[in-house]
């Protein structure tokens, strides 16, 4: 626990020598769950391995891609992680960028809400039901699942795996409170952003679905770098600031916090795979109101006042373009502080 918050943290895609003893360490420290994101493979992977050598943290995909394949075999796999790991599964699910899901996966974006919902919906089925050849068909605007001759072996470890949903704009807000089990806060928010817009929209999702506030978890995943040297703090970020910038679809987020015209210049310096040139039109301002950062007394002072409404944070080392002696120096800091 930190100021009352459960706190999760993430784990990267490392070799086995690294990964066992690091989870080890964390679950010994108390932690309440890692999560993994989709860079490129399925973070089932690394998840699994993580629960054959725990017993009791959280292992969360945080997230997987929705739209890179089909529901069923999203369900199957969280599936088979929850029986690895004895019933400690979450299920993250996003649908990231366009521009990455049909041109690097070659898969349809669709209605971005709308195609979440119906992944959500279809997961769910299967997990459920999945094993009582009683699904037939799912019908959907994006996948149609026929089902009538499937079935699993047995039942999933449990009929209902929890499902978090990130956001970055208030209608995926409002959604998750409606549908899902827990909401994933972008990184990218800032603390004025969750004041103004997250509570709103997540208490109208709370209330299309007739939960109360306590039935729901806010995640808040936060870029953190513990630094006395502020300069070489924000340096050490920019990067992976940049890098989050790329994607036309923010444009309005940052144009809403006072970074529009910094983050078109880092987008058409993207369009022109001119990294150095992302990492220029990054400015220091915009780099320090994404991210944590300085000392670990600032540090905490301002998590504590980012997370005023969340259940649960999970601080992060924003290691793009960062070497990875830097990262896990950034990372103990991080367990240090928090755990």
């Amino acid at each position: 626990m930190f100021a009352d918050k459960k706190v999760w943290t993430q784990l990267p895609v490392l070799p086995a020598g690294q990964l066992v003893p690091l989870v080890k360490e964390w679950e010994a420290a108390g932690i309440e769950g890692v999560w993994v994101p989709q860079i490129f493979g399925l973070p089932q992977v690394t998840l699994a391995a993580a629960a054959a050598v725990t017993s009791r943290i959280k292992l969360g995909s945080g997230i997987t891609l929705a739209f890179t394949r089909s529901p069923l075999e999203t369900a199957c796999s969280v599936i088979d992680l929850d029986h690895i790991s004895d019933g400690r599964a979450v299920l993250g699910l996003g649908s990231s960028a366009q521009s990455q899901i049909e041109g690097s996966f070659g898969m349809p974006y669709g209605k971005p809400l709308a195609h979440m919902r119906e992944v959500v919906q279809q997961v769910r089925a299967v997990i459920a039901k999945g094993h009582t050849g009683e699904l037939q068909k799912l019908e959907g605007e994006y996948a149609t699942l026929d089902l009538s001759h499937f079935r699993l072996t047995g039942p999933a470890r449990r009929s209902a795996v929890p499902i978090y949903l990130p956001a970055i704009f208030e209608k995926a807000c409002e959604q998750a409170g409606e549908i899902a089990d827990g909401l994933l806060g972008h990184p990218l928010w800032t603390t004025q952003w969750i004041h103004d817009k997250v509570g709103p929209h997540l208490g109208a999702g709370l209330e299309k679905s007739k939960r109360d506030r306590s039935d729901f978890d806010l995640n808040l995943m936060i870029f953190t770098v513990i630094n006395d040297d502020r300069d070489e703090a924000i340096a050490d970020a920019r990067a992976n600031v940049a890098f989050y910038t790329q994607s036309p679809q923010y444009l309005r987020y940052f144009e809403a916090i006072g970074f529009g015209k910094e983050a078109k210049a880092i987008q058409a310096a993207f369009a022109q795979q001119d990294f150095a040139g992302m990492e220029q039109a990054c400015p220091d301002e915009m780099v320090s109101a994404i991210t944590v950062l300085g000392s670990a007394a600032d540090v905490k002072a301002q998590v504590i006042e980012r997370a005023s409404f969340a259940d649960s944070i999970t601080p992060v080392v924003p290691q793009f373009g960062m070497a990875e002696d830097k990262a896990a120096t950034y990372r103990q800091r991080i367990a240090d502080l928090f755990f």
